[in-house]
């Protein structure tokens, strides 16, 4: 069994369609998105209708939950831009998606961890700095989850990561698809940045000895999407789409 992981595309057609290009060529038949698919200055509705065409397996995002749930005047810049553009049937598709899921006996996917699709699975958010995890706290966040699942998917952060829980069960986050940097206030005033403009994804694999993981970069042309970021007044999306970093200062 392979399946290929996409997360946090975030409007970014170009990239998703980049990412599916080499997911093709790679021959991997099964593909699932963990969500945060739309909110951003770029392209929600055509990303929308790309992904509602697709046999895949799709969860909500906290940017879903925010776009469905928060009035105007409660909504972010990205998903103010972003619920303007939708239409009633894309609004009933984000609905009709759960924010985890439990595929099978061996697999979980969700955004977050399996109880919030706010709280980050493989990092930790402290005063002063964001920091990888340590394993009392990843072991901590696998919850109740019961020994048969020996694979959780996780996405929200944009950082690709595979780790080891001390029971040995595989927890992957692919990266983000669509946005390589961005900061956030909660729990504590943070900055997440991968360094490199290019599309993230996953491929994990069951072996005879039990589930790999291969963590992948696609080039596309960021430079476009960089362009119509600074068109729909983003400066802090145009740097992060070209450099995987936030402008500085």
């Amino acid at each position: 069994m392979r399946i290929a992981i996409v997360s946090d595309i975030h409007g970014n057609l170009p990239a998703l369609e980049a990412v599916v290009e080499d997911i093709g060529r790679r021959g991997v038949g099964t593909v699932v998105n963990l969500g945060d698919s739309l909110s951003g200055p770029l392209m929600p509705l055509e990303t929308a209708r790309f992904l509602m065409a697709q046999d895949w397996i799709h969860l909500a995002g906290n940017h879903e939950r925010q776009l469905l749930t928060l009035p105007a005047g409660r909504r972010g810049a990205s998903d103010e831009f972003t619920h303007a553009r939708l239409g009633p049937q894309e609004f009933a598709w984000m609905a009709s998606l759960g924010p985890s899921l439990r595929w099978n006996a061996e697999v979980l996917l969700c955004h977050g961890t399996p109880d919030s699709d706010l709280h980050y699975f493989l990092e930790t958010v402290e005063p002063s700095l964001l920091r990888p995890a340590e394993m009392a706290e990843i072991d901590a966040r696998l919850g109740r989850i019961d020994a048969q699942v020996q694979l959780v998917a996780c996405g929200h952060t944009h950082v690709p990561r595979a780790v080891r829980a001390s029971s040995g069960q595989l927890i992957v986050n692919p990266g983000s698809v669509g946005l390589q940097a961005y900061d956030d206030i909660h729990p504590h005033p943070h900055v997440v940045e991968t360094g490199a403009p290019d599309a993230r994804y996953a491929i994990v694999e069951r072996l005879a000895g039990g589930w790999a993981s291969t963590l992948i970069s696609v080039p596309y042309d960021h430079a476009s999407m960089a362009a119509l970021a600074m068109a729909n007044g983003r400066p802090d999306w145009a740097s992060a789409l070209v450099t995987g970093r936030l402008p500085q200062g």
